[in-house]
């Protein structure tokens, strides 16, 4: 047998860091929603009881170090699968960028596993899997715009935000979550507005969701990272509506309603970075 599965980036409208937890991990609160940058996943049942890992992109391991890995295992395991798995990635999301491209990727095999064995199990039920594997599959299997707290594994599902276009633009640099994190200063955060942002997206207001976008970890990367700092500054030189850092970076995003202004804001970046793109709001769930 043999089944697709699409896998959305995501972008963080908002991001909080509420405190640390005892389990060393930060309580967070952020809104999230699906963009239309996708990897595409391919499921082929085998025979032997395997797991697969393929793709043409050298940066995507094979084995468990590969969240889609550790998703096809968990799934196994926990429902006693003594088939195997060959999972094609075909990536279109950037890797290491902050946009949820392996969790993303690691809730479409479950969600696709799900179907390929009609094992019966709830979104719910996948969610909170996913929540074993990383911190926002959970999230990305419902594939929406939602509130998640906690570690992220808390999903509270919003409407879709209003629509528009997304530009996205990765420098050619890795940072490390762990590292930003570290750097954090609790008593020094400018916390995003995170209720006048959920009531944004209920009201259908454009311009109050591009006013109350915020993420506590930006201030630390762009000290640290002066290309995502440079990113952002010509983003909002070029008329953006609204411009945020993605996750922990090092991805920034532009919001614009005009297309024409999406794409002078695309062209006026080509010079910063390579990885440059222009995609709409997804924000609905697609899940059955």
């Amino acid at each position: 047998m043999f089944l697709l599965e699409k896998a959305p980036a995501k972008i963080n409208l908002t991001l909080d860091v509420l405190h640390k937890r005892p389990d060393h991990y930060h309580e967070v609160e952020m809104v999230m929603t699906t963009i239309d940058l996708a990897d595409r996943i391919e499921l082929i049942e085998l025979q032997e009881d395997i797991i697969e890992i393929r793709s043409e992109n050298r940066f995507v391991p094979n084995d468990e170090r590969n969240l889609a890995y550790r998703a096809a295992k968990l799934i196994k395991d926990r429902y006693h699968i003594k088939h195997g798995v060959r999972i094609y990635i075909d990536k279109q999301i950037p890797v290491a960028a902050g946009l949820a491209g392996g969790s993303s990727d690691a809730a479409a095999v479950l969600r696709g596993l799900n179907r390929l064995w009609s094992l019966h199990i709830s979104v719910k039920e996948l969610a909170a899997l996913g929540s074993q594997i990383g911190s926002d599959v959970s999230f990305c299997v419902y594939g929406s715009t939602a509130i998640a707290r906690g570690r992220g594994e808390h999903i509270t599902e919003l409407p879709a935000p209003p629509s528009c276009w997304v530009v996205l633009a990765k420098p050619e640099i890795g940072v490390s979550t762990q590292s930003i994190y570290q750097n954090l200063q609790p008593n020094r955060l400018i916390h995003p507005d995170t209720a006048g942002m959920i009531n944004a997206i209920k009201d259908g207001n454009y311009i109050d969701v591009c006013k109350k976008t915020g993420n506590v970890l930006e201030s630390v990367t762009l000290s640290l990272y002066p290309e995502v700092k440079q990113i952002k500054a010509q983003m909002e030189k070029s008329g953006a509506d609204a411009v945020l850092m993605s996750g922990s970076g090092p991805t920034v995003f532009a919001l614009v309603q005009q297309e024409n202004r999406a794409y002078r804001i695309y062209n006026g970046l080509r010079g910063f970075c390579n990885e440059v793109y222009v995609v709409r709001m997804l924000g609905s769930s697609y899940v059955g």
